[in-house]
């Protein structure tokens, strides 16, 4: 394959030029439709709910499944897709699809089984898991005596594992993207489930935010995981949360995985203060916490309180410095560190305005920051590369001073937490917008042992211990 074939990137979603005339036509009929449903001047955003199957009876003896129907659900996987269905009941959805894939399909059946109403669920071929037809049936240790090559480039490169003269995850973000164009169209303004599999999910994931095929592995997505997307009619999308496994009880964070075992580091934004609900920019004005924001960190604290802990950095301004002390309530063993680099964006002139007094002061400026905040330079503040080079390198501080096997907690801010995501991801300024921090929030990262290697994301914007499924936090005015 040439190098060029491997830098495609897959980061278009439901860009109209890319769809049929005919389908075009359709969607602008259903986006007329959906307006119709919405107040004057309402963002028009489609929600998907992306679940994986519950334990298959591979995933229980460890075997690899791909595209094999012969692996079924699991007692324990229906189970589990019960109480998906549990945690979903209170949400009306306008549509599902499915893998025709039987533990797909069973999964979909016992989630639909929690819910009044619910749509006839639809098979989609789009959902497929990815294709590794040598591999079938066999365990981890099999291939990698039997294939050790393609093992490696399977955790190391997978964008350059080759099967059969065909490259699987680059067909999966290829079906993955194609799968966007033909749904999006279907369901402007409505909440949509996908029951998929661990692969495909991640590759709808990835074509959603432009991650490249390299970063396939990036992303955690647990039986019966939840993660909810937030796709505009233009066709950008947020990650609202990921992989949400708190429904299923037990651990309220995602288990290790076997490769990333080193160092464990939650990040979690501040709790709500009152500029927050005001929607004034704050940047580095120091605002307390509100009232909400105090019982948000309590609840932040009991959901962590049976994590162990071993070190603890924050923002030394307020409002995350009594976050990340009332959560630290339970690990009264612990001292909190400073670093200064974890301060929220200098927004200059915008601190303690509302939007329309910054429309009003710098005419097309803040239409800039929320559609390419690359470009913005703050009046007499930052740009985004500067909180981008501070940000991560206080991270890696706290990745270097966690060790192999310990957890970190580190409490920042919106901008600061975002940047974060992104560079974790390989992304650039240019993708800032693709991540939800709602206040309160916990987001889980693993690194391996041993040498370095790239981390893995368990969980974004865990908001769940805050009250259902969905980030209800306030929007703030990032």
């Amino acid at each position: 394959m040439s190098e060029s074939m491997l830098a495609v990137r897959f980061c278009s979603l439901a860009r109209l030029a890319n769809v049929r005339p005919s389908d075009r036509v359709k969607f602008w009929r259903l986006l007329a439709k959906a307006r119709r449903l919405y107040p004057e001047g309402t963002p028009l955003i489609t929600r998907i709910i992306l679940v994986r199957h519950g334990e298959s009876t591979y995933n229980a003896l460890g075997l690899i499944q791909g595209r094999c129907d012969d692996s079924q659900l699991s007692e324990k996987g229906y189970a589990q897709a019960v109480q998906v269905g549990k945690a979903l009941s209170s949400l009306k959805l306008n549509a599902v699809y499915t893998s025709p894939l039987q533990r797909a399909r069973r999964t979909a059946e016992g989630i639909l089984s929690q819910l009044e109403s619910p749509p006839t669920p639809q098979t989609s071929e789009g959902l497929y898991e990815v294709n590794l037809p040598e591999w079938e049936n066999l365990n981890h240790q099999a291939v990698r005596e039997k294939y050790p090559d393609q093992y490696r480039l399977w955790h190391e490169e997978p964008h350059r594992l080759e099967m059969g003269n065909r490259f699987p995850i680059l067909d999966l973000m290829v079906q993955a993207r194609d799968f966007w164009q033909q749904m999006l169209v279907q369901h402007p303004g409505e909440t949509v489930l996908l029951v998929g599999h661990s692969g495909i999910n991640r590759a709808l994931i990835s074509t959603a935010v432009g991650l490249e095929p390299d970063r396939y592995h990036a992303l955690q997505q647990s039986n019966c995981g939840i993660s909810v997307l937030n796709v505009s009619e233009e066709g950008r999308c947020v990650i609202e949360s990921l992989n949400l496994t708190g429904h299923l009880g037990g651990s309220p964070l995602p288990k290790f995985k076997p490769n990333h075992q080193g160092p464990r580091l939650l990040l979690v934004r501040h709790g709500e203060t009152e500029w927050n609900r005001q929607q004034r920019f704050q940047g580095q004005i120091d605002v307390p916490l509100n009232d909400t924001g105090r019982q948000q960190a309590q609840q932040a604290s009991e959901f962590l309180r049976s994590v162990k802990l071993d070190a603890a950095f924050s923002s030394p301004m307020l409002r995350p410095r009594e976050t990340a002390e009332i959560i630290l309530r339970h690990h009264p063993e612990l001292s909190l560190v400073f670093l200064d680099d974890l301060m929220e964006i200098r927004h200059g002139l915008w601190e303690g305005k509302y939007e329309h007094e910054i429309e009003a002061g710098f005419p097309g400026l803040l239409q800039q920051w929320q559609r390419h905040p690359e470009q913005v330079q703050m009046p007499e503040g930052e740009n985004l590369q500067q909180v981008w080079m501070r940000a991560t390198s206080a991270w890696q501080q706290a990745v270097n001073a966690t060790g192999e096997g310990r957890t970190s907690l580190v409490v920042a801010h919106d901008a600061v937490n975002k940047a974060i995501l992104a560079d974790l991801l390989g992304l650039k300024p240019e993708h800032f917008w693709c991540f939800k921090q709602g206040n309160g929030a916990v987001s889980v990262i693993d690194y391996p042992q041993g040498p370095a290697g790239p981390p893995l994301v368990q969980a974004l914007n865990i908001t769940t211990y805050l009250g259902g499924v969905l980030d209800r936090t306030a929007a703030g005015a990032l």
